[in-house]
């Protein structure tokens, strides 16, 4: 290795040196940590999937960096090993999916089968004596394994803190409302921890009484549940205890004591409560629609206004895509007119409830004091730990090909769940084996002691967020306990009659300044009032009388147990069909759209806790408080939900997506969801899925991740609005040359399919950048031109219910939310093309052709003069006016250490591409070992390597030939078997040129495969099933100047 230039040298030194001091002022070790035995072999338990099983999650698996690792990285820009190693290949198929083959999958997905191969094994820890740790050494992924059951729970506590401890910590402090104690007062800290708080405000006596209740509401399996989250904790805080030195260097950078406090059962289910409230909720939003409602009708009257409402409202919009197309309706959260319950606020009487109170701000505090030579540690919190509006987007996606549609005549799934990109990520990667548990997938953080995505022997599942109304606001009146006249702030409120007090939950929350984050020292408290009817949100008056607004989720007291459904998940005793799978899915109380796939079935089902509403109220607006939902219990939350039979559902339907888009006809959009209309991102997986299918075609797993990654790079505006906004541009001749030319470059990147992608992984410059940067800047002045005639209160209003653009940005998530479908449905009107939802009311001049142009030629010619450094504005890492940039995809910092941007990709964080041949029953065992095997030569003397080596069912011994071509290696299955995989492991004499043959009598032969392109390694050669009983592979080419060797020549049925 050439010696660096002397500047360098000096440069590394003084890193080293500061890297040496800081690790010198840590404390020493306490514990040992655990024995650490090498080379071990990981046991691999059945496995169906047969290598055709690939996942990937960025930018890596490890996120425990010490401090000494925050400093290297600082100094030296090395990053700890597994740290970033997936987040190139993750990339990289943005470029790369045009006829990408499942062989060439490998290249961008990880292999996902069980076990760990013996050349794979990096380490091997025993942190008790029931449970053992095998890390592999391509990604560093545990595979827990246990003797007992609570023996692999305690594994999977014990490696979840080796990967993401502070991530954890970060939860549980989330789901208690103290986020800034622990990380910092960052204002994106402060915003969330308030966001959050106001969602799943609770005392600790909450978190335990849904720990405790476990074993009464489920018996048996609640106890195990309990048992199992035990251990769990167990294995967390024995990891805590022995880590000594090699603890997150984040505790030191933030000036946190070590060791961190001991984990609780109640933090599991604070953490709990974080996922449930960001990703498994929906609904909730009845006030901000009801003021929506009240300004449309001032200003179009009750009838035309109530009317134009719902057009916007799209709450069963026949023009919206489903996840369920068949022809099946699932009827939930629909109302007759005027129901009775309805409580509709008085126009300008709503006021939002305070929840932050006795803010306080210190800047003359001293900091907490950091180790010396930490400088360059110095404010890497300060942009907060979660971006802005986390939690408000949802981008998990799938796409499911039945066997119908397949080469195979298995089905297909390409599926995963979005939750941001964050540096470590939020979720982790991990394989549990034990009694009663065989998985292998992804989990939350500070929840992995099940995989709750992921696989398991012979099944598949994967989930997006689905967002059902599950949450209902509540007009709750107030009362003075003396019997006075209650007013909008009278403390008390009306019960089934009786005047009860408001409980007050309060979160007193200090923060200092510290190495990690320089935000001044301050204080405030949360404040949260708490009704039997929920959290209040609003005050206001209906007719006149003062109410308080509630909100009652129906999870909210009841998150930890969903637990249920994915313990059943991981239990292979529990999942053998689809429809194993939908009962076990239907015990999650979480608003979540499940995916499951096996070797013969795909299947659907929709889970969450949907209450039965009293007739009468109103699931779109608020409802008195008298209309309670049927079974409700107040002193646990719980109510009578909706059947498992109602819930949108399906097996084996041609094919299924879902973009957390309408999950089936009939099924209301909840009061918070206005955009389940005639635009939605799921169409363009549906296109092209629909493409394969009308065309005869079918799908393969490659042909259906390039399904998805296509999709992936379209700008939705771009793919379904912009075609109608050409049309009516084009209704005329164009004059100004300056429109006409956008129209000139806005139709080339229409008509090449309105992708936002680079030509190549080395350019920073769109293809039609142009385009694209005239459409960014024109849609912010369109959509308020078009809809002018809605008046500046009406159109706040509807904006304050659906914003109008979410294009691209840091985040990657983009497209969820927008008035794409509102846009399109009215260039529709205006075109006189066919439009199946109500809008009473035309807006694009007034639904003139000639005007409506005039508003599109006039917004598109102001579009073309906005600068691009106005469109895409300086940021801390982007120059103003780079639109490659202000797109790329920024991992957020949940730790000290960053990760590269990467180009933007409308793509789950963790994504599965599956394939089950098999199932348990099946024969999958490898024909070929112990069998006779012939050829054509071998080596003799020192080297020996007779052809019975290649089938000895060992990969330390091989076969290999004499050092000419061609050869030949075959092998007597000994009768007649069905086979239809042949897998050959090269040693490094591998073949460049080689073929596959079958023969039945050993005379007659079958070729079924041939390549001149062979790379060596592991080869699976798949074919349609045919009879034999001969197999033999053929060498045409060498690699290398040597013969031809095989460690093994392996046949199988599946």
């Amino acid at each position: 290795m050439p010696r660096p230039a002397p500047r360098t040298r000096l440069r590394t030194t003084l890193a080293v040196a500061a890297v040496t001091a800081a690790l010198a002022a840590l404390p020493a070790p306490t514990q040992a940590a655990p024995r650490v035995v090498s080379q071990a072999v990981a046991a691999s338990p059945g496995d169906y999937c047969l290598e055709q099983c690939r996942d990937i999650l960025p930018p890596g698996q490890n996120g425990n960096a010490t401090f000494t690792d925050l400093l290297a990285f600082k100094a030296l820009g090395v990053r700890p090993a597994h740290f970033s190693d997936t987040l190139k290949p993750y990339q990289d198929l943005v470029w790369n999916s045009q006829g990408i083959t499942d062989d060439g999958l490998a290249s961008y997905y990880d292999d996902s089968s069980f076990g760990v191969k013996p050349d794979d094994v990096a380490s091997t820890v025993k942190p008790r004596s029931d449970v053992t740790i095998v890390r592999d050494k391509s990604r560093g992924i545990p595979h827990i394994t246990g003797t007992t059951r609570l023996g692999t729970m305690f594994g999977a506590g014990y490696a979840g803190a080796q990967d993401r401890l502070f991530v954890m910590d970060v939860f549980r402090h989330l789901g208690r409302g103290q986020l800034t104690p622990f990380a910092g007062g960052a204002a994106a800290n402060r915003e969330f921890e308030q966001e959050f708080w106001r969602t799943a405000p609770y005392t600790e006596a909450d978190l335990q009484r849904q720990f405790d209740d476990a074993d009464e509401l489920y018996g048996a399996d609640g106890v195990k549940m309990q048992q199992d989250i035990q251990a769990w904790v167990d294995g967390v805080n024995h990891y805590i205890d022995t880590v000594g030195i090699a603890y997150p260097g984040e505790y030191v950078a933030l000036g946190l004591d070590w060791p961190t406090p001991h984990w609780k059962v109640t933090d599991v289910v604070a953490t709990a409560a974080v996922v449930a409230g960001i990703f498994g909720t929906g609904g909730g939003a009845e006030v901000t629609s009801a003021l929506a409602l009240l300004e449309a009708q001032a200003k179009y009257g009750v009838a035309q206004g109530t009317k134009v409402w719902e057009s916007f409202r799209s709450q069963n919009d026949p023009e919206a895509s489903t996840t369920v197309h068949n022809g099946t309706t699932f009827p939930y959260g629909t109302t007759g007119p005027n129901p009775a319950g309805r409580a509709l606020p008085d126009r300008g009487s709503v006021t939002p409830e305070p929840e932050v109170v006795d803010q306080t701000v210190n800047k003359t505090a001293t900091a907490k004091p950091a180790p010396k030579g930490a400088e360059s540690l110095r404010g890497i919190f300060d942009g907060g730990l979660f971006p802005e509006g986390f939690g408000k987007k949802g981008m998990s996606n799938a796409l499911l090909v039945s066997g119908a549609h397949t080469q195979s005549g298995n089905p297909i799934a390409v599926y995963g769940p979005q939750t941001g990109y964050f540096a470590p990520q939020l979720l982790l990667r991990q394989e549990l084996q034990g009694p009663g548990v065989s998985s292998r997938g992804i989990a939350f953080a500070g929840l992995n002691f099940y995989t709750l995505i992921g696989r398991g022997a012979d099944y598949s599942w994967s989930a997006t967020s689905a967002g059902q109304d599950i949450t209902d606001t509540f007009a709750v009146p107030l009362c003075e306990p003396n019997g006075g006249t209650p007013t909008k702030t009278s403390q008390y409120y009306v019960f089934r009659g009786q005047c009860v007090p408001i409980e007050r939950l309060e979160r007193h929350n200090a923060w200092y300044s510290s190495l990690g984050s320089s935000e001044p020292a301050g204080s405030y408290t949360l404040v949260a009032l708490r009704t039997k009817y929920g959290i209040v949100t609003h005050r206001g008056t209906v007719g006149g009388k003062p109410v308080l607004f509630t909100k009652n989720r129906s999870t909210y007291g009841n998150e930890a147990g969903s637990a249920l459904g994915f313990m059943q998940f991981n239990d292979p005793d529990k999942i053998h069909s689809a429809a194993d799978f939908q009962k076990a899915a239907a015990n999650i109380g979480y608003t979540f759209n499940w995916f499951y796939t096996d070797k013969n079935s795909i299947a659907y089902f929709n889970s969450g806790d949907n209450p039965v509403r009293a007739d009468g109220a109103d699931p779109n607006l608020p409802s008195w408080s008298s209309y309670e939902w049927q079974g409700w219990n107040p002193a646990t939350n719980r109510a009578t939900y909706t059947p498992q039979a109602q819930h949108p559902q399906v097996v084996n339907q041609d094919y299924l997506t879902s973009w957390n888009n309408k999950q089936a006809p009939g099924f209301s959009a909840s009061d918070g969801q206005w955009g389940y209309n005639a635009v939605y991102r799921s169409q363009p997986l549906d296109d092209r899925i629909k493409a394969v299918i009308g065309n005869g075609q079918k799908f393969t797993r490659g042909k259906l991740v390039e399904a998805m990654e296509d999709a992936a790079t379209v700008d939705l505006r771009g793919d379904q609005v912009l075609p109608y906004l050409l049309r009516v541009l084009e209704s005329a001749p164009i004059s100004d040359p300056a429109v006409a030319d956008a129209v000139t470059k806005l139709t080339a990147w229409e008509q090449a399919g309105a992708h936002r992608k680079t030509p190549n992984a080395s350019s920073k410059t769109y293809d039609n950048a142009d385009a694209i940067r005239i459409l960014d800047a024109w849609w912010p002045l369109l959509v308020p031109a078009e809809f002018k005639d809605l008046g500046p209160d009406l159109y706040g209003a509807l904006v304050a219910n659906l914003k109008i653009d979410e294009r691209p940005s840091a985040q990657g998530s983009a497209f969820q939310s927008g008035w794409w479908g509102f846009v399109q449905r009215d260039l529709r009107k205006v075109l006189g093309d066919p439009v199946q939802a109500a809008q009473p009311v035309t807006y694009c001049g007034g639904g003139a052709l000639a005007a409506c142009r005039s508003v599109l030629t006039e917004t598109l010619l102001a579009a073309t003069k906005v600068p691009a450094t106005t469109t895409y504005p300086a940021t801390a890492d982007c120059a103003a006016g780079d639109q490659f940039c202000a797109d790329q995809i920024a991992h957020n910092l949940m730790g000290g250490i960053t990760q590269d941007r990467i180009a933007w990709v409308n793509r789950p964080t963790y994504q599965q591409v599956v394939e089950f041949p098999a199932k348990r029953g099946d024969d999958v065992s490898n024909l070929a070992v112990g069998k006779t095997a012939t050829a054509s030569s071998y080596e003799k003397g020192w080297y020996n390597s007779p052809p019975a080596q290649a089938v000895d069912g060992k990969l330390d011994t091989r076969w290999a030939s004499d050092w000419s071509d061609p050869q030949w290696l075959k092998v007597d299955l000994g009768n007649e078997q069905t086979v239809s995989r042949v897998v050959l492991r090269w040693e490094a004499a591998y073949a460049k040129g080689y073929r596959v043959e079958v023969s039945r009598d050993g005379s007659t032969w079958q070729q079924v495969y041939a390549t001149t392109a062979g790379d060596g390694g592991v080869d699976v050669v798949r074919f349609g099933a045919v009879p034999a009983r001969y197999v033999r592979v053929t060498g045409t080419q060498r690699a290398t100047a040597y013969g031809y060797s095989l460690y093994e020549l392996q046949v199988f049925r599946w």
